[in-house]
């Protein structure tokens, strides 16, 4: 695939990941495209490795859009659960004001 196949694949597995989420964030359409990519990199290798899918057949296969969707929500499970507090000690007691 070619490098603006990449992107349009990174921007729609980013914007359905994004949407996926449970958290609703405010995230620029280059976040997305990178997340997305990244995920379909992360999702690809993670297919080859264990599941022995070659996930970058072409554009327009059904394992590519599937392994570039999950490999996109579980990098952004990892990014919340690292950034959101998930893995923060949580407070003892509370302040009312």
């Amino acid at each position: 695939m070619g490098i603006l196949a990449w992107i349009v694949l990174g921007l729609v597995a980013g914007v359905i990941a994004r949407s996926v989420s449970r958290r609703r964030t405010k995230q620029v359409l280059v976040v997305s495209i990178l997340v997305g990519v990244t995920g379909a990199v992360l999702g690809a290798w993670i297919a080859a490795a264990y599941l022995g899918i070659d996930a970058a057949q072409g554009f327009f296969d059904l394992t590519t859009w599937a392994t570039a969707i999950v490999g996109s929500v579980l990098l952004l499970m990892i990014h919340h659960a690292i950034s959101g507090g998930l893995l923060r000690p949580k407070p003892r007691w509370r302040v009312r004001r």
